[in-house]
């Protein structure tokens, strides 16, 4: 008898990531578990039932890095695929990134995370540091809203 039952049908996850920015430094934690074990990128995970982007992204952060944050903006959205040996899809996430103010604490890795460190935004251009799919990126887009925002907060109303 052949097994004849239909693949179980891959939905896309909604899930957020936090860019904490401290002056040039930027919050990341080295993965524990797919997608991308042991590569670093920004500390997040699953948005919850009932629960809003920037809650999410508070909790998320806290529970890999030990960090407060306050999520400031919304700024970008990109997607995450985790595929097994065979190049079948595993997983899709489709991952808000928001971009996060510190407030307080020092990186200490918990829940997801391996490791948790703060980066200096120059070493994002490291060749020899293993790093999550469009890491790079989401920094930059992080560095130029932030500057937006502090812009808009400086100008006269």
């Amino acid at each position: 008898m052949s097994d004849s039952s239909p693949a179980p049908t891959v939905r896309p996850v909604p899930a957020v990531i936090g860019v904490v920015l401290r002056e040039r430094d930027v919050l990341m934690v080295r993965r524990a578990n797919p997608p991308d074990a042991g590569c670093w990128g920004f500390p997040g995970g699953k948005i919850e039932a009932g629960e809003t982007v920037t809650r999410a992204t508070v909790r998320e952060i806290a529970e890999e890095t030990a960090i407060d944050v306050e999520a400031l903006d919304v700024f970008t959205a990109l997607d995450a695929f985790d595929h097994d040996a065979n190049g079948g899809l595993r997983q899709h996430y489709v991952l808000v990134a928001v971009l996060c103010k510190w407030l307080r604490g020092m990186p200490v890795a918990g829940d997801d995370a391996l490791e948790a460190r703060w980066f200096d935004l120059a070493e994002l251009d490291r060749d020899d540091l293993p790093m999550s799919a469009g890491v790079r990126d989401v920094a930059r887009r992080a560095v130029e809203r932030a500057a937006t925002l502090a812009e808009t907060r400086r100008a006269p109303t």
